[in-house]
C-alpha cells in the first residue's frame, strides 16, 4: 500500500453522496446486473495493464478501483479517493473482504495529496458533473499533475439530462457538455484521444493523454 499521509482538512466545492449501501443497489438496477461487464469495459477503455499505478478520482464505494487492482496485479498499485466518509468506509470493507490491497482515502479531488507524475492511469466515473466549473477545472489540473508523462485519464459521465427516478434524485444535475469538457481537458494540459458512447445507456467517455512532462 502506498505510504502517503492522509489529509482531509479541505472541503470540496462539489456535491457529495453519502448513501453508500443504497448507491450500490442503485448501480445494480441502473446497469441491469451487468456491473462486471461495465467495469471491464471501463478498464479496457483506460487500457489498464499489469504493474501500473492507478488512481480512481471520486471512487464512490470502490467497485471499479477493486476491479483495477485485480487487473494490475500484486506488482501494481491502486488508490481510490472520495470526499464521502461513508463511501470510503464501504470501499475499504469491500477490499478487505476480497483481501485486496487498495488504498481508499477521504480526500478532496480539487487538491490531491499525491506527488507529481505518480500514476500511469486515472479515471473518474459519474463524478465530474457534481463539481461546479471552477472545481472541475481544478480537479482536471490535479489529475494531470499526478499523471506520468504519457499517462491516461478516462472520464465517464452522463451525456444527457436524466429524467425521473432515483438516478435524477442522486444526480440531479447529472449531465456534462462533453464538448466543453474536451476544452477543459485541453486547457489542463491533456491531449484528447478517443471519445464516444460507453455502450451503457447514455453514458459517454473521453480518454485523454498527459502529453506534458
Amino acid at each position: 500500500m502506498m505510504n502517503v499521509p492522509e489529509s482531509n482538512t479541505a472541503r470540496t466545492k462539489g456535491r457529495l453522496i453519502h448513501w453508500a449501501a443504497g448507491y450500490d443497489l442503485l448501480a445494480w438496477f441502473y446497469l441491469r446486473g451487468r456491473e462486471r461487464a461495465f467495469r471491464e469495459r471501463l478498464l479496457d477503455l483506460a487500457r489498464v495493464r499489469a504493474r501500473e499505478a492507478v488512481i480512481d478520482v471520486g471512487c464512490g464505494t470502490g467497485t471499479l478501483a477493486i476491479a483495477a487492482k485485480q487487473r494490475v496485479g500484486p506488482d501494481g498499485t491502486v488508490v481510490g479517493v472520495d470526499g464521502s466518509d461513508a463511501m470510503i468506509a464501504r470501499a475499504r470493507k469491500k477490499a478487505q473482504r476480497q483481501r485486496l490491497d487498495v488504498s481508499f482515502r477521504v480526500e478532496v479531488v480539487e487538491a490531491l495529496p499525491f506527488r507529481n507524475a505518480q500514476f500511469d492511469v486515472a479515471f473518474s466515473t459519474l463524478m465530474l458533473h457534481h463539481l461546479p466549473r471552477n472545481a472541475r477545472e481544478q480537479c482536471l489540473r490535479e489529475v494531470r499533475r499526478t499523471l506520468k508523462p504519457g499517462g491516461r485519464y478516462l472520464a465517464v459521465d452522463f451525456g444527457a439530462r436524466q429524467k425521473g427516478g432515483l438516478i435524477r434524485h442522486l444526480h440531479r444535475h447529472g449531465h456534462l457538455d462533453f464538448g466543453e469538457l474536451s476544452e477543459m481537458l485541453k486547457g489542463a494540459g491533456f491531449q484528447i484521444g478517443e471519445s464516444g458512447p460507453v455502450g451503457v445507456r447514455d453514458l459517454l467517455f473521453i480518454l485523454a493523454w498527459n502529453t506534458t512532462g
